[in-house]
């Protein structure tokens, strides 16, 4: 059984830096690149940074590039974000998931993590 658990979420002021993680279990997660996406009420999902399976490769939304840095330890099954000089629009709940192809954005798995909620406000 796949399980995603994300971690690290908080309230922040304007400018901080928060490190989300997102602990996976029930596949091969090595095997996968993987995915953060958030989602802030009432808006779709939107996708902010993807890992290849080996770490050698990422890519970012054009919103959150320069500012956050995706990173994956397979040894511990768990991939982070690393999000610095924060805004109130990035302020949503984080998801991680696996994705269905190299450098897709398009998520693997139907279920879903919690989340990690982030708020940026002063």
């Amino acid at each position: 059984q796949v399980q995603l658990v994300e971690s690290g979420g908080g309230l922040v002021q304007p400018g901080g830096s928060l490190r989300l993680s997102c602990a996976a279990s029930g596949f091969t997660f090595s095997g996968y690149g993987m995915n953060w996406y958030r989602v802030v009420p009432g808006k779709e999902r939107e996708w902010v940074a993807f890992i290849s399976s080996g770490g050698g490769r990422t890519s970012y939304a054009d919103s959150v590039k320069g500012l956050f840095t995706i990173s994956r330890d397979n040894a511990k099954n768990t991939v982070y974000l690393q999000m610095n000089s924060l805004k109130p629009e990035d302020t949503a709940v984080y998801y991680c998931n696996a994705a269905r192809s190299t450098n897709s954005p398009v998520p693997l798995f139907d279920d879903w993590g919690q989340g990690t909620e982030v708020t940026v406000s002063s």
